[in-house]
């Protein structure tokens, strides 16, 4: 098969992930921080590399400041609901994933408002647009980095500065961009990182991160058994382990730790210079396809990738269905959980077909992948 569906999933994971994921279920998989013996000693080390490893990558100061999550989406619900109370005003765009937009919907139900800011019609953002929205109780600015569904790039360092300067926490959704993009929490000026580990980073499903700066009291989501400070009854304060109560995913971030260090021996520059390259050529062949229509920017330098399209008025499902059962090419169509952007690219009843690039794709996978889109086409009735 010809896999296209990184946006949800990346896929294959490098060979290093699956080997010391199986080395570890089988050598060293005991239950770290809750015992003394050499075993939780090797899988508390394990998981501390991964910490350090994301802490290179982000320039995060202390690995104390990551918190391991199941996925971005709990790290983003953590995030958000964890820092706003009553009262509370957030201001972010049109264009937000539902793992934003929900659990912001939630809070309003609890007297937290909420601005969006439009972007245009390609997911473009103006920077400007956000700070006009800024009011005297706003605690909170949140931003996807890149639009799950035009793979638009949004301008995060200005965003951050805006933020900074009104002294307001700014929390970022990286779901499409971490390990691609570089990411800096310091440059960026980032209060708040949320990110999954199976996407770019190349770990498995069933991990995520959230980066909290020292500055920000944020509430736990969860109490529980934290293998610190047992003789208390209240939740200890010192971090992560206030938030990582229970059993931690130790293959999984195992694994995720050697997704990271995959990326840190290539370097993001090489990888978002593949997928770039890519990305570019799916769109070029594209263009030339009648019937076919492009969202977002249509440029590799201004979109992550991401593309997402339409034949004519033809059902998107049944355009991705055609390409996976007879071009065993592998894609996502309808609205990617994210009615927000479909409303403002003007595809929410149409949804689109999302071909979405990753690092083991080829340009021989983009090739095939625009003959079965020009076959499809032709088939189709204008």
């Amino acid at each position: 098969m010809i896999y296209l569906d990184n946006a949800a999933t990346s896929f294959p994971k490098p060979e290093r992930v699956y080997v010391e994921m199986d080395r570890c279920m089988r050598q060293y998989c005991a239950n770290p921080g809750r015992s003394g013996h050499r075993l939780a000693l090797e899988a508390g080390r394990a998981i501390y590399r991964t910490r350090e490893r994301l802490c290179r990558l982000f320039n995060i100061e202390s690995p104390m400041q990551v918190v391991f999550t199941s996925n971005a989406t709990e790290a983003l619900n953590l995030g958000i609901k964890g820092l706003l109370k009553e009262g509370d005003h957030v201001v972010t765009t049109s264009v937000e994933h539902n793992s934003v937009a929900r659990p912001l919907t939630a809070l309003k139900a609890k007297g937290v408002s909420v601005t969006y800011v439009g972007c245009d019609s390609k997911g473009y953002l103006n920077p400007r647009d956000i700070e006009r929205a800024i009011k005297k109780n706003t605690a909170l600015i949140v931003i996807t980095h890149a639009s799950n569904v035009t793979g638009t790039l949004m301008p995060v360092k200005e965003v951050g500065c805006i933020a900074k300067e009104r002294g307001i926490p700014f929390m970022l959704d990286a779901a499409q961009t971490a390990g691609i993009y570089d990411i800096d929490v310091k440059d960026m000026n980032i209060d708040i990182l949320a990110f999954p580990g199976h996407k770019g980073l190349m770990g498995p499903q069933g991990t995520g991160g959230l980066y909290i700066s020292e500055n920000l009291d944020v509430l736990q989501m969860k109490e529980g058994g934290t293998g610190s400070r047992s003789e208390e009854l209240a939740q200890p304060v010192v971090v992560p382990d206030r938030y990582e109560s229970g059993t931690p995913n130790t293959a999984g971030i195992v694994g995720l730790g050697e997704g990271v260090g995959f990326i840190l021996e290539k370097g993001t520059a090489a990888i978002r210079e593949h997928e770039e390259e890519l990305t570019g050529m799916l769109l070029q062949g594209l263009e030339q396809i009648k019937g076919v229509k492009i969202y977002g920017p249509v440029n590799p330098g201004l979109q992550a990738g991401v593309v997402s399209i339409n034949i004519g008025d033809g059902d998107s499902g049944e355009i991705s269905y055609i390409l996976d059962r007879s071009y065993d090419i592998a894609t996502r169509s309808g609205l990617h959980c994210s009615p927000l952007a479909h409303r403002t690219i003007g595809t929410f009843d149409q949804g689109t077909v999302r071909f979405s690039i990753g690092y083991f794709n080829t340009r021989e996978d983009i090739e095939a992948a625009l003959r079965a889109v020009e076959e499809i086409a032709a088939e189709m009735v204008y």
